[in-house]
């Protein structure tokens, strides 16, 4: 009887298909197509619901949480995983919505600070309780309390913390 399980264990270790003929395990795999498919569904909805998509709300929500509302941009860059390009084409198109506003930084004039608007805090939390709610109904409800803890944890080791402390959304 141990055997069948063992066998079924090694086969969930693998993926099937492998790269080159190299094995790779079935959990990487795994990891690539639910982050694929949760970010495009997330997404979808955040545009259709809000007109924002996952990257604008990220800005957003660190934006929120910044002392003042405001930070630098290599910092916000930083923070949502973007280049220094892909960052300023996203705060051009939040610029021009009113959702955020750029100014020179006034400790250093050569870095450009981007600031929440009073449009850009309404927005984010019309947009906030939509994001809640989607990761609850396509991520929470799908496991125990006791597997998110221990999902959290196995993960925070491929990087550790996330840059903000674990508290974004």
């Amino acid at each position: 009887m141990n055997a069948p399980n063992r066998s079924t264990h090694n086969e969930r270790v693998w993926a099937p298909q492998t790269h080159a003929g190299a094995r790779v395990p079935w959990a990487w795999v795994a990891l690539l197509a639910s982050h694929a498919e949760l970010t495009r569904a997330m997404n979808a909805k955040l545009v259709s619901a809000h007109g924002l998509t996952l990257n604008d709300y990220e800005v957003l929500l660190h934006l929120s949480k910044a002392p003042g509302g405001r930070l630098r941009r290599g910092e916000l860059a930083q923070r949502v995983r973007l280049t220094a390009g892909g960052i300023t084409q996203l705060l051009k198109e939040l610029e021009r919505e009113r959702l955020v506003t750029s100014a020179p930084d006034p400790a250093d004039r050569r870095a450009v600070q981007t600031s929440l608007t009073e449009a850009g805090r309404q927005r984010f939390a019309e947009a906030a309780r939509t994001h809640v709610a989607n990761v609850e109904a396509m991520f929470t409800a799908r496991f125990s309390r006791q597997e998110l803890a221990n999902l959290g944890e196995l993960l925070s080791r491929l990087f550790g913390t996330p840059p903000d402390g674990g508290r974004g959304g």
